[in-house]
């Protein structure tokens, strides 16, 4: 850049966005990437055919505009929520768009925006913040216990002080990996409602990997209480950028009021609804990386690390002294891993058998030189 370029800063940006930084992971090219939380499993053959069926029936009306509500794909969400969750939801109680990410932002462009907050409790997913910020919502960072859990007591006690309009729950959380009980999540609605009227969005993008039962069921009777998830992670999909959420058919209604028309291409619910089809075979892979994630837990545990319990497809360890200095020379050994910038920690996300293993060879030979 010429010392005459151009700065974003030199640019009429909004106040709350400058200095920030984009969302972002190093895509490096390494032997072993495990640093983005990916599912490692490449979609089974029979599957890519199904896909390649859909697509193809579908590019016949590319003509034409998709179905704007995506009433299909969202029965279809419907009925594996209902099989998989715990809860029966209806088509009216479920809505799609592309990623995960753009549920949360179609949540606050709904119910945040300029003289509304969002509280979330930190470290959390960094796109809460992020999402709110470029919505014009102000954000507030909630307590944390040492191991992660919410401080509950505290939490109510900061609701009640700051009277969020949209308070985030990630169970599992990431980049730590905890859950987070039914208790807690009633505890943190109930003292938000007490104040006005509050949204709760329970982020559960790594649901399917949790030893816990989802928080599904909490939504009965809770209008303003929503479950988001995603299909990028246990489907093996995140190339797809397909995300969900169930909640009051209310809040489906409100969010049609700020998507974008025909937001989700024809393609896209094609490829989705196929995914669905083989929703056995995918959740069979869950279980396998929850093997994984159990092992690495248990090595890294046997290596003297303290290991944060998990109950996502990673693995949240340390404590270093430096954990980049840690981060790099793992990576120096051709294994590519998380640091997400929680002090003396790292995160790494569950890969296949082989490459797990090259991880903790790698970690064993790091830790082994910093012993000496």
């Amino acid at each position: 850049m010429s010392e005459n370029s151009t700065r974003i800063d030199d640019l009429p940006i909004r106040e709350e966005l400058r200095g920030k930084s984009p969302y972002g992971a190093p895509q490096l090219d390494v032997p072993v990437r495990l640093n983005t939380n990916e599912n490692p499993y490449p979609l089974p053959e029979e599957l890519v055919a199904r896909i390649a069926e859909r697509v193809t029936e579908a590019a016949r009306g590319l003509n034409r505009y998709p179905d704007r509500d995506a009433v299909e794909l969202r029965s279809r969400l419907a009925e594996y929520l209902s099989r998989t969750a715990g809860h029966r939801v209806s088509t009216e109680q479920v809505w799609a768009a592309n990623g995960s990410n753009e549920v949360l932002q179609q949540l606050l462009q709904a119910f945040g925006g300029p003289g509304r907050t969002a509280l979330g409790f930190e470290p959390s997913y960094s796109m809460h913040a992020l999402i709110s910020r470029g919505t014009g919502t102000a954000w507030l960072s909630g307590p944390r216990n040492d191991d992660f859990t919410i401080d509950v007591d505290a939490a109510v006690a900061a609701i009640a002080e700051h009277r969020p309009d949209v308070v985030f729950v990630c169970s599992p959380n990431n980049p730590t990996g905890t859950a987070v009980d039914a208790e807690t999540v009633l505890a943190l609605h109930d003292a938000a409602q007490a104040v006005k009227p509050t949204m709760v969005v329970v982020d559960e993008a790594y649901g399917e990997f949790s030893h816990r039962p989802s928080l599904l069921p909490l939504i009965e009777g809770r209008p303003t209480l929503v479950v988001s998830r995603t299909m990028s992670k246990a489907f093996g999909a995140a190339g797809l950028r397909l995300g969900y959420l169930a909640a009051d058919p209310a809040v489906v209604d409100a969010v049609q009021l700020v998507r974008l028309p025909y937001h989700l291409s024809a393609v896209t619910q094609a490829t989705a609804l196929a995914a669905l089809e083989h929703t056995d075979t995918l959740l069979g892979y869950v279980e396998q990386l929850k093997g994984e994630r159990d092992r690495l837990v248990a090595e890294l545990t046997a290596l003297g690390l303290e290991v944060t319990p998990s109950d996502a497809n990673f693995v949240q360890f340390g404590v270093f002294e430096d954990a980049h200095a840690t981060w790099q020379a793992v990576l120096d050994r051709g294994v590519l891993i998380r640091d997400n910038g929680v002090p003396g920690r790292l995160r790494v996300s569950v890969g296949t058998p082989e490459e797990n293993d090259a991880f903790l060879d790698a970690v064993r030979a790091v830790t082994k030189e910093n012993q000496r």
